[in-house]
């Protein structure tokens, strides 16, 4: 099987990725600890820093959005009750208030805004960069 894919693999890459992928299922079925330091770490270099950085925050607002809801339809598992905690970490909100609900909505909507804001400066900074022409094409 492994030798259908090295036949199939165009370049170095992809032949390097295939036969760690071997390597590293190997390992895992003899039991043998494998570290990955050194590894790519799943994102591709073409993903300047920058994007990747707003895809992480938005990726953690959704999330904190996710089990605030929970916790507001009734969920009280102890994971989500300490997100909800640390998500009003700082201000005067206790879980126990009447008025959690209220609150809660108010924090899911700041965190919708901050979502659509850094959408939009992922686009408007991606925008910027496109346009701007490398040195090299300028006329002299």
């Amino acid at each position: 099987m492994l030798v259908t894919y090295l036949e199939a693999s165009r370049d170095l890459c992809e032949t390097d990725s295939i036969l760690f992928g071997a390597a590293l299922a190997v390992c895992r079925i003899i039991g043998a600890k494998v570290s990955t330091a050194g590894r790519a770490t799943g994102y591709s270099s073409a993903i300047p820093a920058w994007r990747r950085r707003i895809e992480e925050r938005i990726a953690k607002a959704r999330a904190l959005i996710g089990r605030l809801i929970c916790f507001r339809s009734g969920k009280n598992r102890p994971r989500i009750v300490r997100t909800v905690r640390m998500a009003f970490a700082g201000t005067n909100v206790s879980l126990s208030q009447p008025d959690i609900t209220q609150k809660l909505t108010e924090r899911i909507d700041d965190l919708k805004q901050r979502i659509a804001g850094l959408g939009k400066a992922d686009s408007a900074i991606y925008r910027e960069v496109d346009a701007v022409q490398p040195e090299s094409s300028l006329p002299e």
